[in-house]
């Protein structure tokens, strides 16, 4: 699997930026969100349980907009 970048948070600072990709998978459409690992007990609780190999991260929203785009511009192409 190759990742490919989509956009980080403009208002992030070098090296500390949530950032999105897309991956080539061919079996299902997937993304790779780096973020802000979720520790905040209040937010882990309403989330209930965790598996151990998965983690919660926050990622802004302007991020999310990378994958719009993407979206967008994939329905534009059919």
């Amino acid at each position: 699997m190759r990742a490919q970048f989509l956009g980080k948070d403009p208002e992030s600072q070098e090296g500390q930026s949530p950032t999105l990709f897309a991956t080539d998978r061919t079996d299902r459409v997937t993304y790779i969100a780096q973020g802000w690992k979720v520790t905040d007990p209040d937010a882990l609780a309403d989330v209930g349980p965790v598996p151990e190999h998965e983690t919660l991260i926050e990622i802004p929203e302007d991020v999310l907009k990378f994958y719009a785009r993407r979206y967008l511009q994939e329905e534009g192409d059919h």
